[in-house]
């Protein structure tokens, strides 16, 4: 994937070699730099990057939205519609535990979306979401 603009991201974990699994076995990343305290990620083209910071790793707060209980803090990526669904097919076959299980939101209105939630070992929250129409992701 080459993208114009990737982004960075960095954030804490309690254990790299969980996070080089759980990152490279389960999401799906390839491996960048790394050293004794961090670990480079190459998320769908974009920057993440694990650091060893255990004091740090977070506690999930969380906010209602539709009636589920959403992490305040996550960061994931926004996939291609069948992408998504093959995806979360694949999370689902490597038995990942759901924080909110895959489904989709405003089912046939505008901003028609799926998302899934899911924690990784160090209790950082990702939201995985894809958009039935693209051209919705900003809109209003």
């Amino acid at each position: 994937m080459n993208l114009k603009h990737p982004f960075h991201l960095a954030f804490p974990v309690h254990d790299l070699e969980a996070a080089k699994k759980f990152y490279t076995e389960i999401i799906g990343c390839t491996l960048g730099r790394s050293s004794k305290k961090w670990i480079d990620f190459n998320m769908f083209g974009h920057q993440v990057v694990a650091h060893l910071s255990p004091e740090d790793t977070p506690k999930v707060s969380q906010s209602d939205v539709d009636g589920k209980k959403v992490p305040a803090r996550h960061f994931g990526i926004v996939l291609e519609w069948n992408e998504w669904h093959a995806f979360a097919d694949e999370l689902k076959s490597k038995g990942i535990e759901f924080l909110i299980e895959p489904y989709i939101r405003f089912k046939e209105k505008a901003g028609e979306q799926a998302t899934m939630f899911f924690l990784d070992p160090s209790g950082n929250a990702l939201e995985f979401k894809s958009f039935k129409d693209p051209e919705n992701l900003f809109k209003t």
